[in-house]
């Protein structure tokens, strides 16, 4: 196992969309592995492939170290695809491993359906609501090159741009190893 370093706000890998995996293969298997004790030394719930360099379709989610989740099982989400959301959009205060030290209030529907394959490939259906609705959310815009912070407006979006500035510029510190010298996005 490893813990791999996490890329920050404006990598290229994170601002492009991902790629399809084809099928199972050993480096797969191991990616995941990594992704998850990457997210749980750095304390999160949910880690995409591309914040860890990788441009697959792919991310993970674990839930347990929230309150009420803590009998929930860790998830694998190979090839998502988000069939529909609906219900009521909720604020909520969000955070991302890639984006340290910056926490907005972001609204979302507060139900989806989602197609994937789990980390043996087999096909799988979901249907959620609440935090893990959010969490999936936000994993999968991560897959579509969307951060959180895309989605502030106005005043908000100004606030946060300095912060913002200093992560893409690597002088943002985390408690966590971030990835460095790397391509950025145009």
């Amino acid at each position: 196992m490893a813990f791999l370093p996490i890329y920050p706000y404006d990598a290229r890998v994170l601002r492009e969309e991902t790629r399809e995996i084809a099928g199972p293969t050993p480096e797969t298997t191991q990616l995941i592995i990594d992704m998850f004790e990457t997210m749980d030394k750095a304390n999160g719930v949910g880690l995409a492939a591309n914040q860890v360099g990788v441009g697959s379709s792919l991310f993970v989610i674990d839930l347990r170290a929230v309150e009420g989740y803590e009998e929930s099982k860790p998830l694998v989400f190979i090839n998502p695809v988000i069939t529909d959301l609906w219900g009521e959009e909720i604020g909520y205060e969000e955070g991302c491993l890639s984006v340290p030290n910056v926490r907005e209030e972001v609204f979302r529907p507060e139900t989806l359906h989602i197609r994937y394959r789990d980390a043996r490939f087999e096909p799988q259906e979901l249907e959620v609501d609440d935090f893990l609705a959010r969490v999936i959310q936000h994993e999968y815009d991560h897959l579509k090159g969307i951060f959180f912070t895309d989605y502030l407006k106005g005043l908000r979006k100004r606030l946060v741009m300095p912060v913002l500035k200093k992560i893409r510029a690597g002088e943002e510190e985390a408690d966590y190893k971030m990835a460095r010298n790397i391509e950025l996005a145009d």
